[in-house]
């Protein structure tokens, strides 16, 4: 079994956590919510540093918790990284990581060249904690805690105590991690756009239980006021640039559905990306758009319409491709089009408007 199965049940003084939980073997998982859902608690058992009595948690196969079975924290093979980054103030950056080379068995060493170039933090190695910014002493930690070779990494909250510069500083070399690692990452997260930037599926916990589990794709096509906001209710799709227009400064993003022209960001071809298409900027069509300023055009099937969070507004679900696209319009204009599950429409998107 290449999953991970985690169910735990603790009760509390005021609070139960109650999951159970099959999660991807690979890419980010994030769980999302409130202050005080359960998040912070459930990542703490699976690194089992809080003991859940009846407990089981099998990890790619291996079980680590179950009614005869129990490995203490030291014995699990993971790496954590926490809200600050608990550097060793004493030691140098190279000495921060040398500290976790040493927990590493013998001849289960992950390159350490390759981790230390996969953070950019090379040129930091001679430098003291204490001289180093929050996002660079994120980075440190996070390399460090890869350094023990661990069979999952854990993230609680790693960017809360930064700031919103040094968040955009962190955030391509988190997504070096997503795209490149090959063993899953838990990250906890209470920040929807954090979330939806790095996450390749989504947890929604809400008072200790788990309120939706589904690959964020599809998580982001469903509206859940519970993760989304209002303003931000979009859909993700992720692909690669598949070819540049110079003379008018554009890049197309292809996916498995067709094609999304965008202001070309200096990406090469090839280069994996991740677009946030929010349904405010997205309309619908019975025939193909002709001499329209929108330069984006796909046909796809109407596979839900919902009610939006104001009366006169409504939402509906498309899938071009493997693909699902939000739009919100008016409940005027859904009815003059004459809107019904399982029709073909055409969808329009704006090119500035991709994020």
């Amino acid at each position: 079994m290449s999953d991970i199965v985690a169910r735990f049940r603790l009760d509390r003084s005021g609070f139960q956590l109650d999951v159970d939980l099959v999660l991807p073997g690979r890419g980010v998982t994030a769980f999302f919510g409130t202050s005080g859902s359960g998040k912070t608690t459930l990542l703490r058992c699976i690194a089992g540093l809080e003991r859940a009595p009846e407990g089981l948690l099998s990890v790619l196969g291996e079980v680590w918790q179950d009614q005869s079975t129990w490995l203490a924290p030291y014995r699990r093979p993971l790496g954590y990284v926490f809200q600050e980054a608990s550097l060793f103030a004493h030691l140098s950056v190279m000495g921060n990581l040398q500290y976790g080379v040493k927990r590493t068995k013998s001849g289960q060493l992950t390159h350490f060249e390759h981790i230390v170039d996969l953070l950019g933090i090379a040129h930091l190695l001679q430098r003291q904690p204490q001289g180093l910014s929050g996002g660079e002493r994120q980075r440190v930690a996070i390399a460090r805690a890869l350094l023990i070779n661990p069979k999952i990494l854990l993230m609680d909250e790693p960017l809360a105590a930064l700031d919103v510069q040094r968040k955009q500083d962190i955030f391509p070399y988190l997504e070096r991690l997503r795209d490149e690692l090959a063993i899953p990452v838990l990250y906890v997260s209470h920040d929807h756009h954090e979330v939806a930037r790095l996450a390749d599926h989504l947890v929604v916990m809400e008072a200790g239980q788990v309120i939706s589990n589904r690959p964020m794709s599809v998580a982001m096509a469903q509206p859940d006021q519970r993760f989304q906001r209002d303003e931000d209710i979009g859909a993700i799709i992720d692909g690669q640039v598949g070819a540049i227009d110079m003379p008018w400064h554009l890049a197309r993003m292809d996916f498995p559905g067709g094609g999304l022209w965008m202001r070309d960001h200096d990406l090469p071809v090839g280069k994996k990306v991740r677009l946030l298409i929010l349904a405010r900027d997205v309309s619908l069509a019975r025939h193909p758009p002709e001499q329209s300023s929108i330069q984006n055009s796909l046909q796809g099937h109407i596979t839900a319409i919902l009610d939006d969070t104001h009366p006169g507004l409504a939402l509906v679900q498309v899938r071009v491709g493997t693909s699902l696209l939000l739009a919100r319009l008016t409940k005027r204009a859904a009815t003059a089009l004459g809107l019904q599950m399982g029709e073909s429409i055409w969808v329009q998107v704006k090119s500035v408007a991709l994020i």
